[in-house]
């Protein structure tokens, strides 16, 4: 196996198991829609469940086509993520570690939507008014992974 697919499903491999532990964790110690606050005014965890996508994008509970459409999706996206990954050359670090996050925010997030059709999300962020919508590990390892990649992209030379 190249090198890059060893290193991309290790890191992915990582945040799927965090996410899913952390999200089972959730389940475990708080009733579902409800929240503890951890700092006041800034941050809780809560038990909440999103159809959407990150951060609550397209999160409508009332449909159910956000369920088949994401997980569409998360088949397209670790397609691309294997393509990407079979032209990384070895030496190309950031671009691999970017596509393994994001990889392992995808399955992890895929994950929830075959099992419950939904995500789990709780982590919850609020600066005075500001209230930012709940996310996961996942979520925080696609965010990531896109930037990272978005970097790596703007730093690497063209062949």
């Amino acid at each position: 196996m190249k090198p890059q697919y060893t290193l991309a499903a290790s890191l992915a491999a990582v945040v799927v198991v965090l996410d899913q532990i952390t999200k089972l964790q959730i389940q475990k110690h708080l009733t579902l829609f409800t929240s503890v606050e951890v700092i006041p005014g800034y941050f809780n965890l809560v038990h909440t469940l999103n159809r959407g996508a990150a951060f609550g994008f397209l999160n409508n509970p009332d449909t159910s086509w956000q369920t088949y459409f994401f997980m569409g999706a998360t088949a397209m996206a670790v397609m691309i993520i294997l393509n990407l990954l079979a032209k990384a050359s070895p030496g190309d670090k950031l671009l691999i570690v970017a596509l393994g996050l994001i990889l392992g925010g995808a399955v992890g997030n895929l994950i929830d939507r075959v099992r419950t059709g939904e995500v789990i999300d709780f982590l919850d962020f609020a600066i005075g008014s500001y209230h930012w919508p709940a996310f996961n590990v996942a979520d925080i390892a696609i965010s990531c992974g896109s930037l990272a990649l978005i970097f790596s992209f703007y730093v690497r030379k063209k062949d």
